[in-house]
């Protein structure tokens, strides 16, 4: 089972809000998670985009693969 860290979306028709999560690599985005990692808002000025770096690096060191999305929001934050 390939763990993929990305985006599922929880908001409503035109206002988009995302959570961060861990997930088989082989369920659709809406479907079942294991671990919410953190939460990004696209309609905000600012960035506000926050993951929890503890639960972050422990996928990782798991072993499972952050998608693009993840990867990019990552770099624009700075970390």
């Amino acid at each position: 089972m390939a763990v993929k860290i990305r985006l599922a979306r929880i908001g409503s028709h035109k206002k988009p809000f995302y959570r961060i999560v861990a997930a088989s690599g082989e369920k659709a985005v809406q479907k079942k998670f294991i671990e919410i990692l953190g939460t990004y808002n696209p309609c905000s000025n600012t960035l506000q985009f926050k993951v929890d770096r503890d639960k972050f690096d422990k996928w990782i060191s798991l072993g499972a693969k952050p998608s693009d999305t993840v990867m990019s929001l990552l770099k624009k934050q700075g970390k």
